[in-house]
């Protein structure tokens, strides 16, 4: 098939980086449009000499129609708030929209704004039935409704990694759907390009840190999509901690079983079958434990199970790379199936290790 053409807008941020790096040599996916607001006028290789692109693109004000004429699908990685400023002109100027934000993430705007009060308060919206028609872009869960959407909300980092492990569980009723803690940490890239204190080198080296120990953004995100699996409300305790690298995270996620007699060769066997046609996530074998490093600048997802008979407890841990399964790599899966290709197309798999 011809390629279909792709506009990255965020380019020059991580999220749009790690984007155009996976979509370089794609077998069906083109980029002809760059987008930035920051970065408008300026040649990419001003940008990025690291990253050269064919014919050393200019960078574009991200323009509606400027992108329609350009793309047949964009993917947004923008600052919360702003993609939802440019979705609904990009749709009804027929294209496609992969958003790498929290915009579309919840089906109902209310809760965005109750979430992403200061967001909603500089980037007014009335956007409702557009979030109630978004597709959470957790592929593995759900290829059939990607393929056939015209606008995808990808999941974040933590989300990605938590439901991963949680989602089967919680599905076949293994698990309770109280008392489910997940304690996840994170390199710093996570935190985006722009300049923040608290990721100086000097302030993030050396330590380990939690943030939004309580009310964590990702927290309803993840209990959102938890609800939906189990078929009733799930509330759970989530908290992220900041690891000094640069890219990785790991999620240890807590449960208690049902059934206290299920082994964790029970648990891992539940989990291969219901991962068995997704190329990106494997299941370890019982007593092997991901390290970030395993996934590292992959889009692989690596999960391993553990039960505590003495308490009755099921652990979980989940490693993936937050840039790419956790993000880009993820926004390029979605792209992949809502052109008809299979998921995993043009993804790296395997790791350059160490």
């Amino acid at each position: 098939m011809a390629s279909q053409r792709v506009a990255v807008i965020g380019a020059s941020g991580y999220g749009g980086l790690q984007t155009l790096r996976l979509l370089q040599g794609h077998p069906g996916l083109e980029v002809t449009f760059l987008g930035g607001e920051r970065s408008s006028g300026k040649r990419w290789s001003e940008l990025t000499p690291f990253l050269p692109l064919p014919g050393d693109p200019v960078v574009q004000a991200p323009d509606p129609d400027a992108i329609a004429a350009s793309a047949d699908l964009a993917v947004l990685s923008l600052p919360n708030g702003l993609a939802s400023q440019l979705v609904p002109p990009l749709l009804e100027r027929g294209v496609k929209v992969v958003d790498l934000s929290a915009d579309y993430r919840y089906s109902a705007l209310a809760q965005w704004k109750e979430v992403y009060g200061a967001e909603a308060q500089a980037f007014p919206r009335s956007d409702d039935q557009l979030c109630a028609e978004a597709v959470y872009g957790l592929v593995e869960w759900d290829q059939d409704r990607i393929a056939a959407a015209r606008l995808v909300a990808a999941p974040g980092c933590f989300p990605t990694a938590s439901l991963l492990a949680l989602t089967p569980l919680l599905k076949q009723g293994l698990i309770e759907t109280t008392g489910i803690v997940i304690d996840a940490k994170t390199g710093t890239s996570g935190g985006g390009r722009a300049a923040k204190e608290h990721l100086l080198l000097a302030e993030a080296s050396e330590g380990v840190a939690p943030y939004g120990v309580v009310g964590h953004r990702h927290t309803s995100e993840i209990e959102q999509l938890c609800s939906r699996a189990a078929g009733s409300t799930v509330q759970l305790q989530f908290t992220p901690h900041l690891i000094p690298m640069v890219r990785g995270l790991l999620a240890t996620v807590y449960g208690r079983l049902r059934d206290p007699g299920l082994t964790a060769e029970d648990i891992t066997t539940v989990l291969q079958s219901a991962y068995r046609n997704a190329p990106c996530v494997d299941v370890l074998p019982v007593g092997t434990y991901p390290s970030t490093k395993w996934v590292r600048q992959t889009n692989r997802a690596l999960l391993s199970v553990q039960v505590d008979t003495r308490t009755g407890q099921l652990i979980v841990i989940s490693a993936i790379d937050n840039m790419v399964k956790g993000q880009a790599g993820q926004g390029v899966q979605c792209l992949n199936l809502m052109v008809g290709l299979p998921a995993e197309t043009g993804l790296p798999l395997l790791p350059f290790y160490p």
